[in-house]
C-alpha cells in the first residue's frame, strides 16, 4: 500500500503531537529529538513533524509518497525521467531516523516531493551529532533547517 507523505515544520512540537493525535485518533508511530511521524490508517497518510524555530508559524516542508520497496522507487524514478522531470536519486541514506532508498522532483513552485521506500530503522544511523542530509549529503547537525534547504533545494524525510 502506498500512502502520501505531508512533512510540516512546526515551532510547537509537543503542541502539533497532542493536536495531530486527536486529530487523527492516534498517537506517532516515532518519536525522537525535534522529530516525529505518525502512520495514520485512514486516510491513508504518513505525517512528518519537524521541529522549526520557536514562533514560526507552521509551514509545508516537503511532500512525499511512500511505496513498499526499493523496487517501486525504481519504477518511479524512471517513469519521472521518462516523462522530463529532473531527478536525484538517494539510495541507501539515513534520513530522520530510517534507512531509505528515494527520488526527488521538483512541483511547478518549487515544492519538493519524494518516493521513498523506508528499508529500516536507523537511530543508529541518524544520530543529530552526525546525521547527513539526504539530498546534499553533506553533514548536519541535526534536521536541516528551512534556509539549507531553501538555497540547496534538499528537504529530508
Amino acid at each position: 500500500m502506498s500512502r502520501v507523505q505531508l512533512a510540516l515544520r512546526v515551532s510547537d512540537l509537543e503542541g502539533s503531537i497532542a493536536f495531530y493525535s486527536k486529530l487523527f485518533g492516534t498517537e506517532p508511530a516515532k518519536l525522537r529529538p525535534g522529530y516525529a511521524n505518525f502512520a495514520i490508517t485512514e486516510p491513508p497518510l504518513k505525517l512528518v513533524l519537524i521541529e522549526g524555530e520557536g514562533g514560526e508559524p507552521t509551514r509545508m516542508d516537503h511532500l512525499g509518497v511512500e511505496v513498499e520497496d526499493s523496487d517501486l522507487v525504481t519504477d518511479a524514478t524512471k517513469r519521472l525521467a521518462d516523462a522530463g522531470l529532473a531527478t536525484l536519486e538517494e539510495n541507501d541514506t539515513s534520513c530522520c531516523y530510517a534507512l531509505q532508498d528515494k527520488v526527488w522532483v521538483h512541483g511547478p513552485g518549487g515544492e519538493p516531493w519524494e518516493v521513498y521506500v523506508v528499508k529500516g530503522d536507523a537511530d543508529t544511523l541518524a544520530k543529530a551529532e552526525d546525521s547527513v542530509c539526504c539530498a546534499t549529503g553533506e553533514q548536519t547537525t541535526g534536521v536541516p533547517d528551512a534556509n539549507e534547504k531553501a538555497a540547496t533545494g534538499s528537504a529530508c524525510c
